[in-house]
């Protein structure tokens, strides 16, 4: 990837609401080269969604969890989709605000959920759901809870940090 289009995707990542105008003027180029660029980085999918990062507390937030889990084993990739559907049921009937649902690896839990709730209540109700799932090893679960509203929080979060390490990552 050129470095005009890590700059264009950094400073989409700060603030997407920018024109292409305001872009071209930032990196320096003209804007019809942001409009082709921008066009070819979302079909080559580079770009795969245009969205804001609100203020969870003011949309009624009150906690941030961040769960490990392991997923009982082995799993054939056949049966995974068996438990995204009975997954999506159980979120159908018990709606939850969750960033992220990916696997990966930590002494022993290959599952990570990054969910936001309300309050410690829908929290616990979450949690009791999740132990639920026959698929999940409800002795390996493990959450760290963030409190939103605490104002001694470093930094919550933002693209604007992940902008800045991409364009320093690659010397631009």
């Amino acid at each position: 990837m050129k470095g005009v289009e890590l700059r264009l995707i950094a400073e989409l990542m700060k603030d997407s609401r920018r024109s292409d105008r305001e872009l071209a003027k930032i990196i320096g180029v003209s804007q019809l080269t942001v409009t082709r660029m921008r066009t070819r980085l979302e079909k080559e999918g580079y770009i795969k969604e245009y969205t804001m990062i609100p203020d969870f507390c003011k949309l009624g937030y009150k906690i941030m969890g961040v769960t490990q889990a392991e997923l009982k084993e082995p799993y054939k990739e056949s049966e995974f989709e068996d438990i995204r559907k009975k997954t999506s049921e159980i979120e159908k009937n018990n709606p939850h605000a969750s960033l992220m649902a990916v696997n990966g690896l930590n002494h022993g839990k290959n599952r990570l959920f990054i969910t936001f709730y309300e309050d410690y209540t829908a929290y616990s109700k979450a949690m009791e759901l999740t132990k639920k799932l026959p698929f999940v090893n409800v002795e390996n679960i493990e959450t760290f809870l963030v409190n939103l509203e605490d104002k001694t929080n470093y930094r919550l979060l933002s693209m604007t940090e992940i902008a800045k390490h991409t364009l320093k990552k690659n010397n631009i």
